[in-house]
């Protein structure tokens, strides 16, 4: 298999990411691809390397990325050392992002642009199902415990004036123990794009095949996001995994050889809705 790791892609004249590429050496063209990772994420988190060497063994072409403002540079994409990026992040940039890594990794002679897959896990969830409503070269959704609702996860009342008033506030990053900026800017891109980032908005016009994965342990986004998602997605299909966690058992570093149980069981899944 074919690894080629940190490579440049640039989004405009002043923003750039990082992009992992991994695909079989084959003679025919692979479908493409693409994952996204959530808040407080990026690419090489925990077991996301092995999960998407797993996926590209299976014949694609299998690509992670670092959201343009996820806090990590170019230099050092494994730590939060640009936290004003991070502060500076909005919905709408993120979309700008994960369609220059469309654009880009399309017409690598390697790929069939005419499939077109993108997964998201938690935060990355909702994003994708908002470029697959707008983007018609996307051809399949995954969500992998992904968020149903971004408005809700607002800070609300007093938290929300307090916010507005100050210009930004801060979330400690308990794995880190940064205090992470999010400024008000970034309330204000929802609140103009309120429309295009309703995710129940984009499931419920969704036409195309969308696979939901969820653990019904999972702190952070709950099963009922999960079910509302199917609810809403006509073309949707649900694999609910007792027991697992937001990551799917997985922790940063991580440091084996073999995915976790749960992850290997989100990976089957995908495979076989993506083989499709």
């Amino acid at each position: 298999m074919k690894v080629e790791k940190n490579q440049i892609i640039t989004v405009n004249a002043t923003i750039k990411l990082l992009a992992d590429a991994y695909f079989p050496d084959l003679t025919n063209k692979l479908p493409l691809v693409i994952f996204c990772h959530g808040y407080k994420g990026f690419k090489d988190w925990g077991a996301w390397e092995l999960a998407m060497q797993a996926v590209a063994k299976e014949g694609f072409y299998v690509v992670k990325f670092n959201f343009s403002h996820n806090g990590t540079t170019l230099d050092n994409p494994l730590e939060f050392e640009d936290l004003e990026a991070f502060g500076r992040n909005t919905y709408s940039q993120e979309q700008i992002d994960l369609t220059a890594v469309i654009n880009h990794f399309k017409n690598r002679i390697e790929v069939d642009q005419s499939q077109i897959s993108i997964i998201g896990h938690s935060r990355g969830g909702g994003a994708v199902l908002v470029q697959a409503l707008e983007n018609n070269e996307v051809t399949k959704v995954v969500s992998w415990a992904g968020v149903a609702d971004f408005k809700r996860r607002f800070p609300q009342g007093a938290r929300f004036d307090k916010w507005k008033d100050e210009g930004v506030f801060y979330g400690l990053n308990t794995r880190t123990n940064q205090q992470m900026p999010h400024y008000f800017s970034f309330y204000q891109d929802f609140e103009a794009n309120e429309r295009k980032f309703d995710i129940q908005n984009c499931a419920q016009h969704l036409k195309k095949p969308l696979l939901i994965i969820q653990g019904t342990a999972d702190e952070a986004v709950p099963l009922k996001e999960a079910e509302w998602l199917h609810l809403w997605a006509k073309n949707s299909e649900l694999y609910i995994i007792e027991g697992a966690d937001h990551v799917f058992g997985a922790r940063h570093p991580w440091d084996k050889k073999e995915l976790p149980l749960d992850l290997s069981k989100v990976i089957d899944q995908t495979v076989a809705f993506l083989k499709k």
